[in-house]
């Protein structure tokens, strides 16, 4: 095999990369994440590309300590941004694998 068959088939590997993790990444925009806190009490929904779409407060909590709405509503978002991380981990997995790069190296893309 010849230098330029290598190299030629080094760059379809890599625009195939490139496009698989654009997809994913536009895939992880539209999944959404739900997690919540204090029993119900903090919600809050959330892209697996972590953006916050909307955090919704019991009316009963409102009435508590700020201190406490505050940790719960950090609860509840921290929780979203471990599941959107997991979900981003596997989808950008996927689109790495199958190109055969080394072990390691696939999660850095």
């Amino acid at each position: 095999m010849n230098i330029n068959m290598l190299m030629q088939q080094a760059q379809r590997m890599q625009k195939d990369m490139e496009e698989n993790i654009k997809k994913a990444k536009a895939e992880l925009a539209q999944t959404e994440v739900h997690a919540e806190a204090g029993g119900g009490l903090v919600k809050v929904t959330m892209t697996a590309r972590f953006v916050v779409k909307r955090i919704e407060i019991n009316p009963e909590l409102l009435q508590d300590d700020a201190d406490m709405i505050e940790d719960l509503i950090a609860a509840a978002v921290n929780d979203a941004v471990r599941q959107a991380e997991e979900i981003s981990d596997e989808k950008l997995k996927g689109a790495n694998s199958g190109m055969g790069l080394p072990p390691g190296l696939s999660g850095m893309f």
